[in-house]
């Protein structure tokens, strides 16, 4: 498939209600996903871990994540990355923040309701993390789009049998 190109993958990022996956490891080792929102500036993924969630804990103890952005309709892009999360703001800093909390609201909501959700959600501390795509190992791709073609499409380790790439014998 197709990878996405840096201005296909941040056009991707930056479309409003896409939701992001994290996966975290628990203390025991056993993995822990949860769906939540995000924000993509400044070449970093951005969220926001309330007090009493599991993964604000699991990540406080170890940053390693992994993460999954994908969308429904076709092409069907996704970005998949795995790196570190750097703790930008931890909880009881939020005032100095709040407006890049505001702008990962309006992603998902209107405006007026994700003003409101912050001024309804003001006394719940969050803490806010980053994944610098920089430092992570970031995978993208898409369905064939237009006159891409549409055979051999998969990674070649996915082929048991016989080459299916354009270029290949198959």
């Amino acid at each position: 498939m197709p990878r996405l190109t840096s201005s296909e993958r941040a056009a991707f990022l930056t479309e409003p209600g896409v939701l992001m996956r994290i996966a975290v490891v628990r203390a025991d080792g056993s993995p822990l996903v949860a769906p939540l929102w995000f924000i993509y500036e400044d070449e970093s993924i951005y969220f926001t871990p309330r007090a009493r969630s599991e993964w604000y804990g699991c990540l406080k103890r170890d940053p390693r994540v992994a993460l999954s952005i994908d969308e429904q309709p076709l092409p069907y892009r996704k970005v998949g990355v795995e790196g570190r999360a750097e703790l930008v703001h931890d909880l009881g800093a939020d005032a100095v923040w709040r407006d890049r909390y505001l702008r990962i609201a309006q992603r998902y909501v209107p405006s007026d309701a994700a003003a409101a959700y912050i001024r309804n959600t003001i006394d719940e501390p969050r803490a806010l993390f980053r994944v610098p795509l920089a430092r992570a190992k970031v995978l993208s791709w898409r369905m064939p789009v237009g006159d891409e073609p549409g055979d051999g499409i998969w990674h070649q380790r996915y082929y048991v049998s016989h080459d299916k790439s354009p270029q290949g014998g198959g």
